[in-house]
């Protein structure tokens, strides 16, 4: 049986009544971010943000999945207010921003990859700081009901997967794929992440049906 909000967010989702303009500037700052980089061909930068984008999508491909496989709900939802919902845990709005997130945090990559903080490769420090960072910003949404979780192995009393699955792997490709040396390799890596989201969304969005 589907719990209160993910019913909520079962209604509302993919419904384009509830569209709003602010959608519009919202993806034009989207594009400005990319087209700043391109222009100054950062392409590290380019596909440290795709291949986060990349891995977010995946991720939120299995939180779907897991509603249609259990009938209860997502690990996470997002019942709130939105311009569209467009799988049972990724809003507009959401989507828009982890489109920026790998760009914004990339950013603060030292030049060095080798370079140690407090004794720990920076690469690896960051990935973990940031992760931490974005997953009390989580537990805030949480506590506003903005997002929410159903089960207590997904929790702010047990963040402890939402570190390892929920952000860490986001951080740790993006940075992997901005070290890389060649161009090619990143098209590569990130064109690989992409193929395979669009193929499970292939599958199981408008082949099965079921997210």
């Amino acid at each position: 049986m589907p719990t209160d909000f993910a019913l909520q967010a079962s209604n509302i989702l993919r419904d384009p009544s509830l569209y709003k303009w602010y959608v519009i500037p919202l993806f034009a700052f989207v594009v400005y971010v990319y087209a700043v980089e391109i222009e100054r061909r950062n392409w590290s930068l380019v596909f440290a943000g795709l291949a986060f984008w990349g891995m977010d999508w995946f991720n939120e491909i299995w939180n779907s999945l897991v509603f249609h496989f259990t009938n209860h709900a997502p690990v996470w939802g997002a019942p709130g207010e939105t311009a569209y919902l467009i799988l049972i845990g990724l809003n507009i709005e959401i989507c828009f921003m982890f489109a920026v997130a790998g760009v914004a945090f990339s950013k603060m990559l030292p030049k060095d990859k080798k370079m140690k903080i407090l004794g720990i490769n920076n690469r690896l420090f960051l990935a973990f700081t940031f992760t931490l960072f974005c997953v009390f910003l989580e537990i805030l949404l949480n506590w506003i009901d903005a997002l929410t979780w159903e089960y207590s192995w997904w929790s702010a009393s047990a963040p402890w997967l939402i570190i390892l699955f929920g952000y860490l792997p986001f951080f740790l490709v993006s940075f992997w794929v901005f070290d890389m040396e060649t161009v090619k390799k990143k098209i590569i890596t990130v064109g690989s992440i992409f193929a395979f989201d669009f193929l499970l969304i292939l599958i199981f969005g408008f082949i099965l049906k079921w997210i």
